[in-house]
């Protein structure tokens, strides 16, 4: 069964609590995602570790119930 993409919103925030969320189904099948994750606690954060983060939000979710999820991830712009 195809996840809810606020499903997906609901599990990232409470992984990562600041993050600013936009998720989008990409072929209108509830299967397949893109997701952009901005959060101050990615600062200084390598990408992969950014993303490593998202993941572990999902709670092991990715190749399973969530088929497919193309990620961007980012820090909030002019929060120097």
């Amino acid at each position: 069964m195809p996840m809810a993409a606020s499903e997906i919103e609901a599990l990232i925030r409470a992984g990562i609590p600041d993050a600013a969320v936009e998720i989008t189904d990409l072929a209108g099948d509830g299967d397949h995602y893109a997701a952009r994750v901005t959060s101050e606690t990615f600062r200084g954060m390598p990408r992969v570790r950014q993303h490593q983060a998202v993941y572990a939000a999902l709670g092991g979710r990715m190749g399973g119930v969530l088929h497919a999820l193309q990620l961007t991830t980012a820090v909030p712009a002019g929060s120097e």
